[in-house]
């Protein structure tokens, strides 16, 4: 089993009272959960790099990290950090905002943040760090019609490809919310892999187009970080919950 890290944000977080708050993680934490890894003989990996070792190609102490929204915060610093260790992660970017903003955020109080540019995105994947897709728009995919959900998927694709000229094979379900014709939306665009908000451990049998992730945000102690990633605590919660909804 393997945990895949989801963050958002890694900076310095907004006034108490805001929103969603907790999902910007600061600099500081970061770099003691990478560290921390690194100590105990962890490897950070982006999906693309994590795959050998869900399918049993390989095997190892791996963690997978990966990044929601693509924020300019995240390239200033979580890279460095990354780069240090020799870690490598996957960004989920959202194509028609790069240089923009967070503004499917707005509307629920949660203030601006700069995402990354095109540019940005370039030097992020030429670090060795991998570009996966968020949809075109940061859409809520089930609330839209078929054909519009395919076009977010696929064009948001062959938009970032074309910017980085580089196969781009991750997707990432905004709000974590699909549906079983939505994964097949996203595996007939020609993704391998994609990821939601359910909680979990990886295991080999689960299917790649819902792997579930675990949380980390800006009040996670440091001993609850390791458990996620060294314990099987996390599946045995989301067991139960299967079977409950069984």
């Amino acid at each position: 089993m393997i945990p895949i890290l989801m963050y958002h944000q890694i900076g310095q977080p907004a006034p108490r009272g805001t929103p969603y708050r907790g999902l910007t993680v600061h600099p500081a934490s970061f770099r003691r959960q990478m560290t921390w890894l690194k100590r105990l003989g962890y490897q950070g990996l982006s999906m693309r790099d994590l795959l050998p070792y869900i399918h049993g190609e390989r095997s190892g102490k791996v963690v997978g990290i990966t990044f929601d929204d693509g924020y300019r915060n995240v390239y200033e610093n979580a890279l460095p950090v990354l780069q240090s260790l020799n870690f490598t992660s996957t960004n989920y970017f959202v194509a028609n905002e790069l240089g923009k903003g967070n503004v499917w955020d707005y509307d629920i109080g949660i203030p601006h943040s700069d995402l990354m540019s095109a540019q940005e995105m370039r030097a992020w994947h030429a670090a060795g760090q991998e570009v996966g897709s968020h949809t075109l728009d940061h859409v809520h995919l089930p609330d839209i019609p078929p054909e519009q959900a395919v076009w977010q998927i696929q064009e948001s694709r062959n938009q970032l490809e074309a910017l980085i000229d580089h196969e781009v094979t991750a997707f990432c379900y905004p709000y974590g919310d699909e549906t079983s014709q939505i994964r097949r939306m996203v595996r007939e665009a020609g993704y391998t892999n994609a990821t939601t908000t359910e909680r979990g451990l990886v295991r080999r049998d689960d299917d790649l187009f819902g792997l579930p992730r675990s949380t980390v945000s800006r009040s996670t102690h440091m001993i609850r970080f390791l458990q996620r990633c060294m314990t099987r605590l996390e599946d045995n919660k989301r067991r139960q919950k299967l079977s409950e909804q069984a």
